[in-house]
C-alpha cells in the first residue's frame, strides 16, 4: 500500500513546525523574538511567549505518549510530562520543543502504510481518534500558537500594525 498521504503529512507538519521560508511557523516566529519578549507578559494577558512554548512542546510529548506510547505521562500527574522551567535558557526550551516534535514526527514516518492514517489512536483526555485527525490537529496547534507568539512578540516591540501600514506613513 501506498505512504504518499503519509509523506504529505510529514510535509505539512515540517512546514508548521519550521518552514524557513514562510512566515508563518512556530520556530519562524520563535527566531523573531528578542530576549526581553520571551518572558514578557502583555497588558490584561498571562502567558509569555515562554509559557506558550512550553506548553506546545509538552503537547507533543504527551500526544505522542498517548498515540503511540503507553498512556503514561499525564496532566493530573505533572511529574509524568517532561518540561522546562522558566529559568532555562531559550534556546535550550527550543531545544526541548525540538526534541518533542522529532519524537512526534519520527512515531508518524514509522506508519507503514496511508491505511495507519486511520487506525484509532488514543488522545491524551482518554478518547480515541483517527491517526489523522491526531496530526491534524497538532499541525494547527503549531499554527495556532505561531501566530500568538507574533502577535505578543508583536505588541512587545510596538509593531503590531500591518507592514503595508507602516509604510505609508
Amino acid at each position: 500500500m501506498s505512504r504518499a498521504i503519509v509523506e504529505q503529512l510529514l510535509y505539512l507538519m515540517d512546514e508548521a513546525f519550521d518552514a524557513k521560508e514562510q512566515e508563518h511557523s512556530l520556530l519562524t516566529n520563535l527566531r523573531s523574538v528578542p530576549d526581553d519578549g520571551w518572558l514578557w507578559v502583555p497588558s490584561g494577558g498571562a502567558r509569555s511567549i515562554f509559557d506558550i512554548v512550553r506548553h506546545v512542546g509538552e503537547c507533543k510529548y504527551v500526544y505522542d505518549n498517548h498515540a503511540f506510547g503507553d498512556g503514561s505521562m499525564r496532566w493530573d500527574r505533572p511529574a509524568t510530562v517532561p518540561t522546562v522551567v522558566r529559568e532555562a535558557p531559550m534556546a535550550a526550551v527550543v531545544e526541548w520543543l525540538r526534541e518533542g516534535e522529532h519524537r512526534w514526527r519520527e512515531s508518524i514516518s514509522e506508519l507503514e502504510d496511508d491505511g495507519e492514517l486511520l487506525r484509532p489512536r488514543r488522545a491524551n483526555w482518554g478518547r480515541d481518534y483517527e491517526t489523522r485527525w491526531l496530526v491534524n490537529m497538532l499541525i494547527q496547534h503549531d499554527l495556532y500558537h505561531a501566530g500568538e507568539i507574533n502577535h505578543i512578540r508583536a505588541l512587545r516591540q510596538q509593531k503590531d500594525g500591518w507592514a503595508w501600514e507602516t509604510s505609508w506613513t
